[in-house]
């Protein structure tokens, strides 16, 4: 059993994509996770008009996110989730938990790595890691501090579906994000597909 957290503030902010999209969202934070990190949820769309939300849990990418670096595919998942979750009715929970949970430095340490080679769990193992670090407690108990322990989870990543079924979330659906390939992040898409299980389309168009 998960100890409970609570809700700290709720702020609404307006939420504006470099392609034009907005919508409007509101961001919330907590006391009492588990790993003392400054996660957020986001709510979108009408989360209280929706019996089981849409979620999305998004691991903190600066990179991708922020910069819109090429070799990952966050950047994209992100925008994605905010559009199908404002419509659906649900919540973005975005966790600080960089480079699979390694960091910031180390992940571009992992990405000079990549780059003689390696792909990007053995750059992670290279440098003393597991390949995923990542842990999901924090975001049960934001599900459960948000009064959603019943969600569908938007996810391709198995391990995130299996990790908050065992802290005691129950995950109704597996709604696959859209495949955001590009020259730069196709050996990357392919590792997490062949290494961990991603469910990820990457069968060439004919």
């Amino acid at each position: 059993m998960i100890a409970p957290a609570g809700i700290r503030t709720r702020v609404p902010v307006p939420l504006r994509f470099g392609d034009g999209f907005t919508t409007p969202a509101e961001i919330v934070t907590f006391t009492g996770l588990a790993d003392g990190k400054e996660h957020l949820a986001i709510g979108l769309g009408d989360v209280s008009g929706v019996d089981v939300p849409l979620v999305r849990v998004h691991s903190e990418c600066m990179t991708g996110d922020v910069f819109g670096s090429a070799r990952c595919d966050c950047g994209p998942q992100l925008r994605e989730a905010v559009e199908r979750i404002a419509e659906h009715g649900g919540w973005l929970l975005y966790l600080r938990q960089e480079g699979r949970g390694i960091g910031l430095y180390a992940k571009l340490d992992a990405y000079a790595l990549q780059d003689t080679g390696l792909d990007t769990y053995a750059a992670n193992r290279a440098l003393g890691h597991a390949d995923d670090e990542r842990d999901y407690t924090a975001a049960a108990q934001m599900l459960g501090a948000l009064g959603a322990p019943r969600v569908d989870l938007l996810t391709n990543n198995p391990d995130k579906a299996a990790q908050l079924r065992a802290l005691g979330v129950d995950v109704r659906v597996l709604a696959r994000t859209g495949v955001h390939a590009t020259e730069a992040n196709l050996r990357y898409l392919h590792a997490k597909v062949e290494r961990t299980g991603h469910t990820i389309d990457l069968t060439p168009a004919a």
